[in-house]
């Protein structure tokens, strides 16, 4: 039965890896290609994936100290909010605890290589939620709204159909 959104042909998605950096490129993929369908375009896909990106690559190096072969659950889904379309992305882990408040991202006058994650994702995304998970881990809600006057509705073609990957 639909639930009468233009949304109800992209389901949710739960895609399992582990803390192997090697899986990085199946999530961006698949990230993009919700992105797109929802009807966000460049730069804003590119920048979604890009958040997501960050998110994972922080669950490997703070939340498992980089150990390998551990569980990370990501799930993409379509979203409305306020009349709102747009796309959640969840990602779950089993690492280490720290409380969502002291979650931060340093200061961008600390000119230095790497530890912009947690920034990218606060300034990409339109709502970012940590919490914990029981027994053990950290949650990571984020969602991106459509900008209504940036962004394009989507069509009613086949997820995968219509890219123009060359």
């Amino acid at each position: 039965m639909s639930n009468g959104t233009s949304q109800s042909s992209l389901p949710a998605r739960t895609l399992h890896i582990t803390s192997d950096t090697t899986h990085l490129a199946t999530i961006r993929e698949s990230v993009a290609g919700a992105a797109a369908w929802m009807g966000f375009v460049e730069p804003t896909v590119s920048q979604i994936v890009l958040a997501v990106d960050e998110a994972i690559a922080n669950v490997i190096k703070h939340g498992y100290q980089g150990c390998p072969g551990q569980p990370i659950e990501v799930t993409v889904e379509p979203i409305t909010r306020s009349g709102r379309r747009g796309l959640q992305v969840t990602v779950c882990d089993c690492g280490r605890q720290v409380a969502p408040d002291a979650i931060v991202g340093r200061c961008l006058e600390d000119v230095r290589p790497g530890g912009l994650g947690t920034h990218i994702i606060r300034n990409v995304m339109d709502e970012v939620e940590y919490s914990h998970r029981r027994p053990r881990g950290m949650k990571l809600r984020m969602a991106k709204l459509i900008d209504t006057g940036r962004d394009e509705t989507p069509t009613d073609r086949e997820p995968g159909e219509g890219s123009s990957d060359g």
